[in-house]
């Protein structure tokens, strides 16, 4: 099934759902454990029927789920095709039965609630450290490259974050070549990042915001705030 591009998430108009990374993120908000457990019930049956089911996690008031598919279809610009993990048609579908689901449950989202975090590794040598990573992070050679085109570390169980590589030059000089990326919904981006900045946080780099905004620390360590604003539901 093709990945579906920024646009056409935001075309279908998931009010409760926001895109983060590759997937599609909610959050609900519950009373007790037991209008969780009978939600998820709810959304687990709604899986069956169509053969596909998010990642659920519940917490003491809320329950987040993710929507991806871990049989996508990307083509590259050269006409190869490659499985990734990305959302699709029946990410989408699916994502308006929990809608639908979560509002006879009387639940309510909370989309600017939602965050996800990946790591970043500047390298100039993905392939040849890659397998490192991946035994360290998961103990498994199969994360290299799973559901991704490139040499990208990810757990297929969800147990730790995503690991990256971005391009780096070689040198001799110690700087820092590990960042996180945090992930957020557009309607949360400023507050973030106000919030990282009253703190002590400097903007470094905004020059593609609102997709990617660079703070420092004080001592000049970086982390990215991300948004996915192209896959925002339309208004």
């Amino acid at each position: 099934m093709d990945m579906l591009k920024g646009a056409e998430i935001a075309r279908a108009d998931l009010t409760d759902w926001r895109k983060l990374a590759q997937g599609l993120h909610a959050r609900y908000r519950v009373d007790d454990f037991g209008s969780a457990v009978r939600f998820v019930a709810a959304v687990g049956a709604a899986g069956d029927e169509c053969g596909h089911h998010p990642s659920v996690s519940i917490g003491r008031d809320h329950v987040d789920l993710e929507l991806v598919s871990d049989d996508a279809v990307y083509r590259a610009a050269d006409g190869t095709e490659h499985i990734v993990e990305w959302v699709t048609r029946q990410d989408v579908d699916l994502a308006r039965r929990i809608t639908a689901i979560a509002a006879d449950h009387r639940l309510v989202p909370d989309p600017s609630a939602v965050s996800v975090i990946e790591l970043g590794l500047d390298t100039a040598r993905s392939a040849t450290i890659a397998p490192v990573w991946a035994a360290l992070m998961t103990g498994n050679a199969e994360s290299q490259g799973h559901g991704s085109p490139s040499d990208e570390i990810r757990d297929a169980t969800g147990r730790v974050p995503n690991l990256w590589f971005g391009d780096a030059d070689e040198h001799a000089l110690p700087r820092q070549r590990f960042h996180v990326e945090v992930y957020v919904a557009p309607e949360a981006a400023e507050q973030r990042i106000a919030a990282a900045v009253a703190a002590g946080g400097t903007i470094v780099d905004d020059s593609e915001a609102p997709s990617l905004t660079v703070i420092a620390d004080q001592d000049g360590n970086t982390g990215v705030i991300c948004v996915d604003a192209s896959a925002a539901p339309e208004r």
